[in-house]
């Protein structure tokens, strides 16, 4: 899904750690909000700016390798960052107009949709070549990786297309009413699709490869992420401003949050029990307790954010800024000297 949208900046930038938030005025720079974040115990910043390729729409992290992997959707490339130095090392040619990308940590293999392509380019993350292309439904959007199965599902028109990691070959196609992200539980081995469409969340059983359940969302549900340890989904509903907790034992919204305009992307952090969620027109990235359910943070970034993924052994977010052609990094605030 393509969403050419205006950025409207807001009134005023709060930034709340687990300490009283700071205020500052629109004015104020995104380096000048992380310097006031600084003295908050806890607090997460903006602690780099990394310049990509054009448009860029998806990213994934390889949390063993620390390599963060972002689509540039007008670039028809993917740029390769460094979690360490914060740089891009490598910028890899793909399919025309790459979107939805993720990782198979185990494999150290990188799965892009190429939306305009009807295709799946296949990346080897230790060589940063492209190894495959795979054929799929026509303009695939997100994508979702299942380590423990070496799975791969993306949505595309009107189904779910599941592809084997290792034979990088289609493998069944699952009918599903206007899906457009996907997330995985590989320990319960299901996977969760949003419909925006159809204001709901497709529960899929790996195991049969089929519907199970189907949870009725907000309005306008589009992102999705998981966290394996608590067996909880969380779900962005874009029209309606709020994220959706899906409770992944009964399949039922348990909680529904306030969040920002537009929020798009989501991810979690199941080691500090954080959710991550960019807010497409407020240009700022919402953190979110799984605790208490609450949001504890509101963070500026830059121009449209869309994608974000974590990498819980450094507590690291990254976010993609479509508008700036920037990946924000978003890390535990440095200590004061």
């Amino acid at each position: 899904m393509r969403l050419i949208l205006g950025a409207v900046i807001p009134a005023t930038v709060v930034i709340a750690g687990l300490a009283p938030a700071v205020t500052t005025t629109p004015a104020a720079s995104v380096a000048s909000a992380r310097d006031n974040a600084h003295a908050a115990n806890g607090c997460i910043a903006v602690t780099a700016t990394v310049p990509v390729g054009s448009f860029p729409e998806g990213v994934a992290v390889n949390p063993k390798a620390n390599t963060v992997y972002v689509t540039n959707a007008r670039d028809n490339t993917v740029s390769v960052i460094s979690g360490r130095t914060n740089t891009v090392v490598a910028t890899i040619p793909v399919g025309s107009f790459p979107e939805g990308v993720a990782v198979n940590p185990k494999t150290s293999t990188v799965y892009v949709t190429n939306n305009l392509a009807d295709t799946v380019s296949v990346i080897n993350g230790r060589t940063s070549t492209v190894v495959a292309t795979i054929p799929v439904g026509s303009f695939p959007d997100k994508i979702a990786v299942n380590p423990r199965t070496d799975t791969v599902y993306v949505t595309d028109v009107g189904a779910v297309t599941v592809i084997s990691g290792r034979t990088n070959t289609v493998t069944v196609t699952i009918p599903i009413s206007s899906p457009v992200a996907a997330a995985v539980n590989p320990k319960t081995n299901t996977i969760y699709v949003t419909g925006v469409g159809t204001n709901t969340v497709s529960v899929i059983s790996v195991r049969t490869n089929t519907m199970v359940a189907t949870v009725h969302a907000v309005e306008g549900p589009f992102g999705v992420a998981v966290n394996p340890r608590t067996n909880t989904v969380y779900v962005t509903n874009f029209s309606s401003r709020t994220v959706s907790v899906i409770s992944g034992r009964t399949n039922t919204v348990v909680a529904t949050i306030p969040d920002g305009t537009e929020p798009f992307g989501v991810a979690v952090n199941p080691k500090t029990r954080m959710v991550y969620v960019t807010n497409n027109i407020d240009n700022t990235v919402t953190l979110i307790s799984t605790r208490t359910n609450t949001v504890v943070a509101t963070i500026p970034v830059a121009g449209l954010p869309r994608g974000v993924a974590v990498n819980p052994k450094t507590n690291t977010a990254y976010v993609t800024n479509t508008a700036a052609n920037t990946v924000s990094v978003l890390a535990p605030c440095p200590k004061s000297k």
